[in-house]
């Protein structure tokens, strides 16, 4: 396939992104296909390996982004993020993050066990997860959103009432999953209350979400979709042939950017081999181990 000819099906794939689960663009909320038992067990495997290098952190809390569909071809792997807690009331290191409802129609506040959060993934055979740790240092601040993730009140207070895979990230019209996590550092840092408040303190520390840069004929091709939204989106953005989302490159770079010393972790797994990679130099789309890599056996 050229690749001209591409775009629209990758278009429709990074805008679908934020999903929270595997999904048939069509259906969105068809129900994921069983990847089998070998493949859940070496999920569970992994997901175990995650654990223990978490415990081993010694921090609170850690933003974990998942690879959930393919993105690869326009430039993105990761397309949903949450925060993976310590404390969480379901578990150690659940997942809290938001995602669609189906049968409701809205968003909603899900907390989920690692294995599961792994098993978001397209393609059950192979995947990666980044994991980013705040820094020592920066104790005080990872307070805070370890206060505001286990508040129930105060993760409600940025959610979003109504979903929107490709939402515009500075707009409250509507939310992806990935906006709803970027908009609770911000109230963690003392925006104040409500997802205005914590988009203007986003503004002002040089938040940057991911920019998508559109053929025209794109653009209009996503008018096509209905659970895609546009009238968020400035009109001069959409006529100049780019929209403004976040994605989980764009929360991992804000935090970077706001503690330099912030640490990542990098899991991929292909078959039965897992690679462990720590910093910030990218893994292979094949997950093949480099050297400095920590590789272990997932059978």
């Amino acid at each position: 396939m050229s690749r001209a000819a591409a775009w629209p099906l990758a278009l429709l794939v990074l805008l679908l992104a934020a999903l929270p689960a595997r999904a048939d663009w069509l259906r969105p909320c068809a129900a994921a296909a069983d990847p089998g038992p070998r493949a859940i067990g070496r999920m569970l495997m992994l997901a175990e390996r995650v654990r223990t290098a978490l415990d081993a952190s010694g921090r609170r809390l850690a933003l974990v982004s998942r690879a959930g569909l393919d993105l690869d071809r326009i430039g993105h792997r990761f397309s949903h993020a949450g925060f993976s807690v310590r404390a969480s009331a379901d578990g150690p290191w659940s997942v809290r993050q938001l995602y669609y409802a189906c049968e409701e129609g809205r968003s909603r506040l899900f907390d989920q066990g690692l294995a599961g959060f792994l098993a978001g993934a397209e393609r059950p055979e192979r995947g990666h997860l980044s994991v980013l740790l705040l820094p020592l240092e920066a104790g005080a601040d990872e307070a805070a959103l370890e206060a505001a993730l286990l508040d129930a009140g105060r993760s409600l207070e940025v959610l979003g009432a109504v979903y929107s895979p490709n939402a515009h990230a500075f707009s409250s019209r509507y939310q992806n999953c990935n906006q709803w996590a970027i908009e609770l550092i911000a109230a963690a840092g003392g925006a104040g209350p409500g997802r205005e408040a914590a988009q203007a303190w986003l503004r002002r520390a040089g938040y940057q979400p991911s920019r998508i840069e559109l053929p025209l004929w794109a653009v209009d091709l996503t008018r096509l979709v209905p659970w895609l939204h546009h009238d968020d989106h400035p009109p001069e953005d959409l006529a100049a042939g780019h929209m403004q989302v976040s994605l989980p490159a764009a929360l991992e770079d804000f935090m970077r950017q706001r503690w330099p010393a912030a640490e990542r972790l990098q899991f991929c797994h292909a078959g039965a081999r897992g690679v462990l990679r720590r910093g910030w130099a990218p893994l292979g789309d094949d997950c093949v181990p480099e050297p400095g890599d920590e590789v272990f056996a997932l059978e």
